[in-house]
This record gives structure tokens, C-alpha cells and sequence, in this order.
């Protein structure tokens, strides 16, 4: 019937009107035109997430997670590999053995982000939103394909990680800075703080120690600096870390602090525990952010004070970056000489400059020269670092505090990094040179039995 009324239709009307018949056929390519969605990974992801709620939902999680890895793999790889044939997804062998990895992965670790922690290669991760997601490697940052189906998935990772460390994240606290389990450290934003979605950002954990002999490898600093830096350390000379966001001053700080005597009480005072200190007697202590009600918040210069009170022979600020300046030198100033510390400078006189400021944080009742007369009686050495351009970290400058003239505080550069030119794959060239002038604590050295040779000073001689 309805092939005759479209027969009957094609006769009232005159013959020149018959191409409009097939005319609405020619929106039939349009159906050819969302090929996107049939992508052989998206498909992937659909799958690995569908099976992964079927999973939660059919299986019982507290005696799964009871079972030895091998075991639960075993196991696993069963379901899955019969879900695959249902799927009717074409994988082969080596195929669903990452197919299973990805969804243990979901069920019992931190989904797409387990491939990530577990490259050593990789410093940093860096999450702006699901789609949008980048990684450093060797200073550099790259893109990685989008690893979350949308931004429930994303969520829920999130949720995972920050309730693992007891803390929480939602539309009424946005925000979470906490250290997760490896001692990696976690940072997000979620809406309506993170506009376009979740903003992530995790600073792996370094489980390799980089002394200051691997340094000299990669041309952080040359063998002359490290000499008299180790120096410095043993013999109590207190030193500030000063450098840019991921310049290597935790790096520096955990490779200076093994020449620390092992025979000292140190303390150490962090944010986020990130030193690896490689002493037998480090007590270590931890920030604590204010709970849901906005109580129970423990700052580090609180940390600093009770610190003073437990017979430390060094402490060790893990960065300075508040009113816990002013406590810090009052320690360095009593009985705590060789005490180091991390700050955010680009330069050795702005350090100076930018614990100034923190110490009028404190609201204390003093004078700039006051302020200065401190700084310059408690910091002998400054060490500058930087992340140049194309991803390297390099030492830039080595500067020693002498003392006041008039309200001045003075220094001199020992050592500097110059920079010569850039190599067309945008490689930065340059060298470490001595200034000429022989640090004042050179006595010092002397008197605990140290001697650095004059050549380490000479400007005409490499480093």
C-alpha cells in the first residue's frame, strides 16, 4: 500500500517534479558523519568503565580486596575475558592483559593515573579538566591522550585519592591540598572553583635519592661547588635553598643534608613530607590543615616553636613561606647554627628581601634594621637554583651573607652559572665560573680540619 501511494503520488505530480523524491534520500551520508563515536579506544574506555561498575556491583569489594594481586588477577582475567567474548571487542592476547590491568586498576588503584605514577620518568601531573591532560618529563611538559571517559570518572578518582588520606572534597570546600599515600603530593580544584572541570596537579614522590654526585653528572653544579657546599654542612654553616617552583630545592636539600653528622637530633618541619633525610636520628613533623569547621589547623610556625622544645641540634624547614621566617632565625640565632631551609626567590638578594617580608608576616613590633641585623647574623650561605628554558636544573649561584654596613645587609657571589647561548633544538648552553672571592667561613672549615684548595676561587681556571 504505501508503495502505491507513492506510485499514485509520482503520477498527480508532473514528471520534472520526480527528483524531489529521491531528495530526501540525500541526507543519508548524514548518518556517516558521527564516525567519531565509533572509535576503537573510546570504545575501549566505554567498555572498561561499564565493566568496571558491573564488577563493583556483582562482586563482594572487602574479601576481593583480601586476595594476593596474582590471585585477583586470576580471577579477573576470568570474568573479564568472558565479557569480552559478550562484548564482542576484538582484543588480542597481550590486548586484554592490559585490558584486565586497566580495570584492577579502576577497581583497586587509581584508574588512568596508575600508569603515570608508576613511570619513573615522570615528575608531575598535570590534570585541567578530563580532556586535558599533561605530564613532565625531564622538565619538559608534554600532552597524554584524554584517560578519563568524562568528568564523573575524573570525580571519582578524586574522591578516591583525597578519602584514602581522610580528607574530603566537594561544591562547599573546592579545594584539597593533601599528600597521598606514597608520599606524592596532591593538589585539586573541582567546580565551582575549577571553571572548565577538575584542575589536578601531583608532584610524584622521588623514590631515588639524588645525591650530590648525581647532580655533578647532570651538570647541576661542578665538583669545586659541591666540595664546599658538603663542607659548609658539616661544619654548621647555615644555609638557605632559594629558587622558582620545581627548580630542584627539595632535590638540593635531601642531597646536602647526607653530609649532616649522624651523630645530630635533626627535625625536620614540612607541608607535605617530601625529605628523604638519610640520618638514623630525624624526627619529622607535618602541617595539619583546619577540619570542615574551620578548627584544628596546625601552622608551621607553631611546628618551629614546639620544635625548639624537643632539644633538636638542626631543624630543617621543608619550605618558608609565612610568619615562621621570624621563628626560624630566632632559632638559627640560638644555639641551632647549620639549620637549613627552602624559599621561593629568583635570586639570592631577593631572598633576602622576601624573608624580610615574611618576618613582618609575624606582626611583631620591629624595625627594617632589626629585621636585617637578624637575617645577617643567622644566614652564612645562599644557594641559587633555577629550571632553565629547556628543562634543565642548574646551581646558578653560590653567595655568602657577611654581615651589615650601615643598613645594608652584604653579600658576595662565590660561584655563577653563565649562560653563553641556545642551541637550535633549544638546548641552553653555559658554564659554572668562581667569581675570585674566597668565602669568609673558609676559617671556619679550616678550624674543623677542611681544606679547600685556593684553585676551587681561581676565575681563570675551570670548574
Amino acid at each position: 500500500m504505501a508503495g502505491a501511494a507513492a506510485i499514485a503520488e509520482g503520477e498527480a505530480e508532473p514528471p520534472p517534479m520526480a527528483p524531489p523524491v529521491p531528495e530526501p534520500v540525500r541526507p543519508a551520508p548524514v548518518p556517516a558523519e558521527p564516525a567519531p563515536a565509533a572509535s576503537p579506544s573510546q570504545k575501549l574506555l566505554d567498555a572498561k568503565v561499564r565493566l568496571h561498575r558491573r564488577l563493583i556491583e556483582e562482586l563482594n569489594l572487602s574479601a576481593v580486596e583480601k586476595l594476593p594481586e596474582a590471585e585477583l588477577r586470576r580471577e579477573i582475567h576470568g570474568i573479564i575475558a568472558q565479557w569480552v567474548v559478550a562484548e564482542r571487542l576484538a582484543l588480542n592476547a597481550k590486548e586484554l592483559e592490559a585490558f584486565v590491568s586497566e580495570v584492577i586498576d579502576e577497581m583497586t588503584g587509581l584508574g588512568p593515573l596508575e600508569p603515570l605514577l608508576k613511570d619513573p620518568s615522570i615528575s608531575d601531573i598535570l590534570i585541567n579538566g578530563h580532556q586535558n591532560i599533561y605530564v613532565e618529563r625531564r622538565g619538559v611538559l608534554e600532552p597524554v591522550p584524554s584517560l578519563f571517559k568524562d568528568e564523573a570518572h575524573l570525580m571519582r578518582i578524586i574522591q578516591k585519592i583525597v578519602s584514602a588520606v581522610g580528607r574530603r572534597v566537594d561544591e562547599s570546600s573546592p579545594l584539597c591540598d593533601a599528600r597521598m599515600l606514597d608520599g606524592s603530593r596532591f593538589n585539586c580544584a573541582i567546580r565551582p572553583i575549577g571553571v572548565d572541570g577538575p584542575l589536578v596537579s601531583i608532584r610524584k614522590f622521588s623514590k631515588s635519592k639524588l645525591s650530590l654526585d648525581k647532580l655533578i653528572e647532570v651538570g647541576a653544579i661542578r665538583p669545586a661547588m659541591a666540595e664546599l657546599l658538603a663542607a659548609a654542612v658539616k661544619c654548621r654553616v647555615t644555609t638557605i635553598i632559594s629558587g622558582g617552583t620545581g627548580s630542584g630545592k627539595t632535590t638540593m636539600l635531601n642531597a646536602l643534608s647526607a653530609y649532616i653528622p649522624h651523630t645530630e637530633r635533626l627535625i625536620t618541619i614540612e607541608d607535605a613530607a617530601e625529605l628523604q633525610l638519610q640520618q638514623p636520628h630525624v624526627a619529622r613533623m607535618e602541617t595539619r590543615p583546619p577540619n570542615i569547621e574551620g578548627k584544628g589547623e596546625i601552622r608551621q610556625r607553631d611546628l618551629v616553636k614546639n620544635a625548639l622544645r624537643m632539644r633538636p641540634e638542626r631543624i630543617i624547614l621543608g619550605e618558608c613561606r609565612g610568619e615562621e621566617a621570624f621563628d626560624m632565625l630566632q632559632a638559627m640565632n640560638t644555639g641551632h647554627e647549620g639549620s637549613m631551609a627552602t624559599i621561593h626567590a629568583n635570586n639570592p638578594r631577593e631572598a633576602i628581601s622576601r624573608l624580610e617580608q615574611m618576618i613582618g608576616m609575624a606582626g611583631l613590633p620591629m624595625s627594617q634594621l632589626s629585621i636585617r641585623g637578624q637575617i645577617a647574623a643567622a644566614i652564612r650561605l645562599i644557594v641559587q637554583l633555577q629550571r632553565l628554558p629547556d628543562g634543565k636544573r642548574r646551581v646558578t649561584s653560590v653567595a655568602e651573607i657577611t654581615g651589615m654596613e650601615g643598613e645594608v645587609i652584604q653579600m658576595q657571589e662565590i660561584f655563577k652559572y653563565v649562560r653563553t647561548g641556545t642551541d637550535p633544538d633549544g638546548s641552553i648552553q653555559g658554564h659554572h665560573v668562581a667569581t675570585g672571592v674566597r668565602p669568609r667561613f673558609l676559617q671556619d672549615l679550616m678550624a674543623h680540619g677542611i681544606h679547600i684548595p685556593g684553585s676551587c676561587f681561581d676565575p681563570s681556571k675551570p670548574l
